[in-house]
C-alpha cells in the first residue's frame, strides 16, 4: 500500500514540475528572440491587379506570403499543394494572413482549375489570385529582391513573405547553426522554394512565425525597435 502511494505522488510531481520545466526552457528564448530581417522595403502593392470576383486584395496591413504562378498555373500545382498543406492550413487562423499568387490576365481558366484540384473540401477563404498584365507582373517582381528571374512564362517555384508595411522579410543570414560552426560563408535569403519541402516546413514556417510573434509583442508593447540594426544589416547586403 505504502509502495502504490508512493508512486502516485511520484507520478503527481512529474505532472505538475513538467510544465513548469517547459516554461523555464522557453524563458530565455523569449530574451534572445531576433526579429526577422527586412531584406527590402517598398515593395509594390497590387491594387492595380483584378481578381475573378472584383473584391479588393492589397498587401499593406497584412502578412502575405506572395508567389507567382505564370502563364500555365496548373504546372506549379505541386507548388501550390505545398504551400496550401504545409503554410496555408497551419496559418489561415491567424490574423491578417493571406496567400496572394500572381498570374497573367487571360488564366482565369486554368486558376480556376487548380483552385478546385487543392481546395476540394473547404473554401480557401484567405487564398487569392490576383490577375495583371506583364508589364504590371514584371514592375511587382522587380520591387523584390530576389537571387533568380522570373521564368519566361512570368513564374518562379519561389515564395515571398511580405509584412503589414510592405517590406519584404527574410534572412540577411541564412545560416543553420551546423553551417556557421562549419564556418560556411554566409548567404542571404529572400525567397523560399515552395518544391523544397524540407525548406517550407523547417526555415519558412520558423520564419512566419517569428514574424507573427513580433506583431503580438508589439500589440503588446513589448517588442524593442531595432530599425538602427536593420538598417546595418540591409547596407551591408547591398555592399
Amino acid at each position: 500500500m505504502e509502495a502504490s502511494q508512493r508512486k502516485r505522488n511520484i507520478v503527481l510531481g512529474i505532472l505538475f514540475f513538467l510544465p513548469v520545466a517547459f516554461l523555464l526552457m522557453l524563458y530565455p528564448a523569449k530574451h534572445n528572440y531576433e526579429p526577422l530581417n527586412i531584406v527590402n522595403e517598398n515593395v509594390s502593392d497590387i491594387e492595380s491587379f483584378q481578381t475573378i470576383d472584383s473584391e479588393g486584395v492589397i498587401l499593406k496591413d497584412h502578412i502575405t506570403i506572395l508567389g507567382f504562378f505564370g502563364n500555365s498555373p496548373l504546372k506549379n500545382s505541386i507548388a501550390a499543394s505545398n504551400l496550401k498543406e504545409l503554410v496555408y492550413d497551419k496559418f489561415k487562423g491567424f490574423k491578417k494572413f493571406q496567400v496572394i499568387i500572381v498570374v497573367p490576365e487571360g488564366t482565369e481558366e486554368e486558376v480556376t482549375k487548380l483552385q478546385k484540384e487543392i481546395s476540394s473540401y473547404e473554401e480557401l477563404k484567405y487564398w487569392h489570385y490576383v490577375f495583371g498584365t506583364e508589364g504590371e507582373i514584371k514592375m511587382l517582381y522587380h520591387s523584390l529582391k530576389f537571387n533568380s528571374q522570373l521564368d519566361d512564362d512570368l513564374s518562379t517555384e519561389n515564395v515571398f513573405i511580405i509584412d503589414k508595411d510592405l517590406s519584404q522579410r527574410g534572412r540577411i543570414d541564412g545560416r543553420e547553426e551546423k553551417e556557421i560552426e562549419a564556418n560556411k560563408p554566409p548567404y542571404s535569403v529572400y525567397s523560399y522554394n515552395t518544391i523544397e519541402v524540407a525548406q517550407i516546413k523547417n526555415m519558412m514556417n520558423d520564419d512566419i512565425r517569428i514574424l507573427f510573434t513580433e506583431y503580438r509583442q508589439k500589440r503588446k508593447g513589448k517588442f524593442e525597435d531595432s530599425s538602427t540594426r536593420r538598417a546595418n544589416d540591409l547596407k551591408q547586403t547591398n555592399e
